[in-house]
């Protein structure tokens, strides 16, 4: 193997603002657009066809010739009672852990006074029925379920249903481990649809050949994916909500001399090893750290499982190492880079996390990896990513809830406040908004 040495961006003696640091800071060349071309004729065909397009895409794309789309509800109990005792403990302790986390999350009714005899109540209202996307290419990720079905159940969403692509491997069906923990979580409604075209089956739900509604459509979708699954997340969006975009993991770790770099390396190959479009990032003010990084990297990736896979991500232009001046002037482009997970190893580590305003989760601190957060701090892991943590949060609780206005007012408050009313209709020369109010009192 060559030399693994991460590509560098020495940002040190410069001023940049938030723009120009998003010119040159490394990033994964996944463009979401660009992949609607190919999404959209798909999500299209399983909306005017529905089941027989679904088992023609399982086909093509995952090269399983699948019957049925839904898994059956013995076989779901039956991967349940063959998993692996260690396994299972794992599922239930992430399951407890998920569920103290987002039972804070739910919101509570409030309702405001805002004149005698004038209420305005907000309601938390769960969707009725959500779709959750578990990805199943080169891993299986029983997790991904924990983190999409807690805070759907969380929010009491009365209808859940997964899908997860069907593998050749199993015949058609899913990896075993996920639909044990379906069966854990006490969800009945699987399918083994991957891809774009298990965003539409969601979106428009789908009929089997004679007419049969197969599959209801739903009101919320959820859950990673590859580019394609994201880029139908965007073509649907509208039909149904979605949580976000979330394309290939991200992790960018700031930190200082203080940073130990057997972590780094180490959580930076964690997160290599999901896809070769991964991207890592270390953020430094200490050239030593960076050097010292990569000499550990080598020798890591070279021990590691998956090392064409990690080699391949770390070499990427999506990963690298950026040099600056100052922890401040490290804070300026990790809020910049906005990454789906933001590892802290600096001295004062809380302080400095408490200053972060643009990641989708903050590990905080040398024993808070971004693997921790995979599957057992309790956090979500379904997380923006492509920078979208600007102005995205991860999934949650309020992902599968909407908030109702209630007015209630009588008929003082409404005269009280009706001239006021009126005037703004008129001076929106809209009168009829003003006389329906007006007509309550014979005007």
């Amino acid at each position: 193997m060559t030399i693994l040495e991460l590509h560098r961006t020495d940002l040190r003696g410069k001023t940049l603002d938030a723009m120009a640091l998003r010119s040159v800071l490394p990033r994964a060349d996944v463009d979401v657009a660009a992949a609607l071309a190919t999404v959209a004729p798909i999500c299209e065909d399983v909306r005017t066809r529905g089941v027989p397009a679904l088992l023609e895409l399982t086909a093509r794309f995952d090269g399983v010739g699948i019957t049925d789309v839904r898994v059956p509800a013995e076989q779901l109990r039956a991967a349940l009672a063959d998993l692996d005792p260690q396994v299972r403990a794992a599922l239930e302790e992430s399951i407890r852990r998920a569920r103290l986390v987002h039972a804070d999350q739910r919101r509570s009714d409030t309702t405001t006074t805002v004149a005698p005899g004038g209420t305005v109540t907000e309601r938390w209202v769960p969707v009725a029925r959500v779709g959750l996307y578990v990805p199943g290419g080169r891993a299986v990720y029983p997790s991904s379920v924990v983190m999409n079905v807690v805070p759907a159940q969380v929010a009491g969403v009365a209808s859940i249903a997964v899908t997860t692509p069907a593998q050749r491997e199993f015949g058609g069906s899913a990896h075993p481990t996920i639909l044990a923990a379906c069966a854990l979580l006490g969800v009945e409604e699987v399918y083994t649809v991957g891809g774009a075209q298990a965003i539409a089956m969601f979106a428009y739900g789908a009929r089997d050949a004679d007419g049969t509604v197969v599959v209801r459509p739903v009101d919320v979708v959820t859950g990673p994916g590859n580019v394609y699954v994201a880029s139908a997340k965007r073509y649907v969006q509208g039909v149904v909500g979605i949580d976000s975009e979330a394309g290939p993991t991200e992790i960018a770790v700031l930190a200082d001399e203080t940073a130990d770099p057997v972590h780094v390396a180490a959580d930076l190959v964690s997160q290599a090893e999901h896809d070769p479009l991964a991207a890592a990032v270390l953020v430094t003010t200490s050239e030593a750290l960076a050097d010292a990084v990569d000499v550990e990297l080598q020798r890591r990736v070279a021990a590691t499982k998956h090392a064409g896979r990690v080699e391949e991500a770390l070499r990427g232009r999506q990963s690298g190492t950026v040099l600056v001046d100052s922890v401040e002037a490290g804070l300026a482009v990790v809020d910049a880079y906005g990454a789906e997970h933001l590892e802290i190893q600096t001295a004062d580590a809380r302080a400095v996390a408490a200053r972060v305003r643009s990641a989708g989760a903050v590990f905080v601190g040398p024993h808070s990896p971004v693997s921790l957060g995979d599957y057992c701090a309790g956090s979500n892991h379904v997380l923006p990513t492509g920078g979208t943590a600007a102005h995205s949060g991860g999934l949650s609780v309020q992902t599968f809830l909407r908030g109702v206005h209630v007015v209630d007012y009588d008929e003082a408050a409404l005269r009280e406040v009706a001239p006021h009313v009126v005037a703004l209709a008129e001076s929106e020369d809209l009168p009829a908004h003003g006389e329906a109010v007006t007509a309550r009192f014979g005007a």
